[in-house]
C-alpha cells in the first residue's frame, strides 16, 4: 500500500485509532469531547497534513441506518451551516452517501433526543468529531471528509456506565464502567447490547479500510 502522511485522520476513540492507521494516514485521537477533536484536527494540520477526515463511530438519527451501516456524509452540519465534504477525498472512502452528520457538544443517549435532531435538522447520524473536522479544515483552507459507521441506532438508549466509559486518551476506564455497574446494575443488558452495536461497527470500518488499502497498492 501506497503510504500517504499528507491525510491526517480524528478519532475519538484508541480503538478507532488501531483501525484508522492500517491506512497509513496520520492519526490523532480526541478522546472523545469536542473540544479534543478540535485540539487533535489542529495538531494534525500543524503536522502537515493537507487534508483532514473524521473517522469513526456515529449514533444514528434514522431508524433505517443499522448498527454497523458506514456513510460517507455529502456534509456536516455545524453551528447550524452545512460544511460540504470534499467530493474526491469522499470518493477515496469509498464514495459519498446522500446524509448528513450532524456536530454534537456531548453523547446524546436518549431515543427522545434523537427524534428531535432528527426532526429539526434531517441529520441520520451524529457525532463529536465531524464539526471540529470541518471547523479547522475550513480555517486552513484544506479539504474535508467523513467515514462514520453506526454504532448505536435511533432507537437505543444509551445506559450511564457508557457515557462514563472514556478517559482523556479514548480508551475504556475499566474501573468507571465497573463503578457505574455496581451502582446500577440494572444497566447491564443494555451495555452488552451497546458492545455487540459497536462490534459490528467497528468490523465495518475495517472491511471498509481494507478496501481502501486495497485500491490505493
Amino acid at each position: 500500500m501506497a503510504s500517504d502522511p499528507s491525510v491526517g485522520v480524528v478519532v475519538g476513540l484508541a480503538a478507532e485509532a488501531r483501525i484508522a492507521r492500517r491506512l497509513g494516514w496520520l492519526v490523532a485521537v480526541g478522546g472523545g469531547t469536542a473540544a479534543g477533536a478540535k485540539t487533535a484536527a489542529r495538531s494534525l494540520a500543524d503536522a502537515g497534513a493537507g487534508a483532514l477526515v473524521s473517522f469513526g463511530l456515529a449514533g444514528g438519527l434514522d431508524a433505517a441506518l443499522r448498527p454497523g451501516a458506514l456513510i460517507v456524509p455529502s456534509a456536516v452540519i455545524a453551528g447550524g451551516s452545512h460544511h460540504p465534504t470534499d467530493p474526491g477525498l469522499s470518493r477515496v472512502l469509498g464514495g459519498a452517501t446522500p446524509h448528513a452528520v450532524l456536530d454534537a457538544e456531548t453523547i446524546v443517549a436518549s431515543v427522545a433526543a434523537k427524534r428531535c435532531l432528527r426532526d429539526r435538522t434531517s441529520a441520520a447520524a451524529i457525532d463529536l468529531e465531524s464539526g471540529a473536522v470541518a471547523c479547522i479544515a475550513s480555517e486552513r483552507g484544506v479539504p474535508f471528509a467523513v467515514l462514520r459507521a453506526i454504532c448505536d441506532p435511533a432507537e437505543r438508549v444509551l445506559p450511564p456506565a457508557a457515557l462514563a466509559a472514556l478517559d482523556a486518551n479514548g480508551a475504556i476506564g475499566t474501573w468507571r464502567v465497573i463503578a457505574s455497574l455496581v451502582a446500577r446494575p440494572g444497566q447491564l443488558p443494555a451495555l452488552l447490547v451497546l458492545a455487540g452495536d459497536a462490534t459490528a461497527a467497528r468490523r465495518s470500518l475495517a472491511a471498509r479500510v481494507r478496501q481502501i488499502t486495497r485500491a490505493r497498492a
